[in-house]
């Protein structure tokens, strides 16, 4: 599970409707709403600044949050929409929903690579040529791992790591269904020129995605 699921930070939003939501955007805010998990809606502000630079992190919409608001007992979250400015393309609404531990969720998972010494291929003077380095998984909100691991092992030049090589914690599950590349050992650029090696598959694949 992951160790650490990052804060978000908002405030209860007095007052709901248009009127309410422009006042907020008048002060530097960003309305938004949350709702779901079994409770009723509520109605919050988030700075403006603040969702910016979340928004520039990336991934904002496959991340999973722990919400704080004061006064409210803190939540899990996933974002579901973020509502722009047609001209300007900045932030002028969130939606979040909470989630029960037993939500399945679909977020994106780093991926590890470990035993590089003990992989032949790579001992040779081979390339680890890594693909992917998350891969989006469909997971459980109350048991969603912090990484997968890919283990490099005897791996040889040539060789090539799928999805389907990789055993992938309990109760997640790729969102994508077709065996698709994590990475590759790729032969040193002396055996590429001589044509020693066969070149190892590539992520040629990867552009059908």
């Amino acid at each position: 599970m992951a160790d650490e699921i990052p804060d978000l930070i908002a405030e209860v939003r007095t007052g709901t409707g248009k009127g309410a939501a422009r006042q907020s955007r008048r002060e530097g805010k960003v309305p938004g709403v949350v709702y779901g998990g079994g409770a009723e809606p509520l109605a919050i502000d988030m700075n403006y600044n603040y969702l910016l630079k979340r928004l520039k992190e990336g991934r904002f919409l496959s991340r999973l949050w722990n919400l704080k608001v004061e006064g409210q007992d803190d939540v899990r979250v996933i974002c579901r929409g973020v509502q722009r400015d047609v001209v300007k393309d900045l932030p002028t609404h969130v939606d979040l929903m909470r989630l029960r531990r037993t939500s399945r969720i679909k977020l994106f998972i780093n991926v590890e690579f470990i035993n590089h010494a003990a992989s032949p291929g790579l001992k040779k003077g081979g390339t680890l040529t890594v693909v992917r380095q998350e891969v989006e998984l469909s997971v459980i909100a109350g048991d969603i791992p912090e990484k997968i691991t890919v283990d490099l092992t005897g791996l040889q030049i040539g060789d090539v790591v799928h999805i389907s090589d990789i055993t992938l914690p309990s109760g997640a599950k790729p969102t994508v269904e077709r065996n698709f590349v994590i990475a590759n050992i790729a032969a040193p650029r002396g055996l590429k020129a001589d044509g020693g090696e066969d070149e190892p598959e590539d992520e040629g694949e990867e552009a059908e995605a």
